[in-house]
């Protein structure tokens, strides 16, 4: 197992309020010799499904020597199981709800573990802190905790499509990102919100003021913006609303 020598967490507690500030400081109380920091905490409340084809594009950039930690969990205090996975050599936790399942299915190489550890004292419903914070100081030591190897298809999510055609996050600016990978799209392709059919442009500049476009995202994924507007009031979309792609135009 690589050093961890970073945590990075990845949930939907929000910009405010104890449950990240609760998890960063349980992690120093556990693994004082390496760093947590809040990756993201903004992602859309109670949806894992819609997470899990934004979380491979948050960390394709990040070393492999951080240890994310990721809880979207609407069925905390459920028999759902927590899961370990190490996907190309990067390590994730989280609950098994689909969360991770688009990490180990776009995986080269992965292997999944069904975490049977658990804590002395463990809340019904904050298992961030008090279930996943020990156990990723526990691989923070180079140690695997009480486990047990599944198969990557069994997991929630294995039979989800490779990617989303959903809106899956809308940030600060009220662009909304997609869980379609701009790799596979073709720039003539069009995406249709109603009746309104929204093309292609490579960045804000090359578009008047106020006109929707979609572009590849410093993440990979294809997003819906308004320079200088707010794509999410103009097209009347939140996460989870469905999106049409449509054809390359001629």
């Amino acid at each position: 197992m690589a050093q961890i020598t970073r945590i990075a967490l990845v949930t939907d507690f929000g910009s405010s309020g104890p449950y990240s500030g609760q998890m960063i400081l349980r992690l120093g109380h556990l693994a004082p010799d390496v760093s947590a920091v809040d990756l993201i905490s903004d992602l859309a409340p109670f949806r894992p499904d819609l997470a899990a084809y934004l979380l491979p594009a948050l960390v394709r950039n990040v070393p492999g020597v951080t240890l994310f930690v990721c809880v979207v969990d609407p069925g905390v205090g459920s028999e759902r199981d927590a899961i370990a996975v190490e996907a190309d050599g990067r390590w994730y936790l989280g609950p098994d709800n689909g969360l991770l399942s688009a990490v180990v299915r776009r995986a080269s190489d992965a292997r999944v573990l069904r975490i049977e550890w658990r804590p002395d004292r463990l809340s019904d419903s904050f298992h961030g802190r008090d279930l996943f914070c020990p156990l990723a100081a526990m691989l923070c030591r180079g140690e695997l905790p009480d486990s047990v190897p599944i198969d990557s298809g069994a997991i929630v999510g294995a039979d989800w499509p490779d990617d989303l055609a959903r809106v899956v996050y809308a940030d600060r600016y009220g662009n909304l990102i997609t869980g379609i990978r701009a790799s596979a799209v073709s720039r003539r392709a069009a995406v249709r919100i109603g009746g309104l059919d929204v093309f292609y442009a490579r960045t804000f500049c090359e578009v008047p003021p106020g006109e929707v476009f979609w572009y590849e995202n410093s993440f990979g994924l294809v997003e819906l913006a308004v320079n200088r507007g707010r794509a999410e009031l103009v097209l009347g979309l939140v996460p989870g609303d469905p999106i049409d792609l449509l054809p390359s135009q001629t």
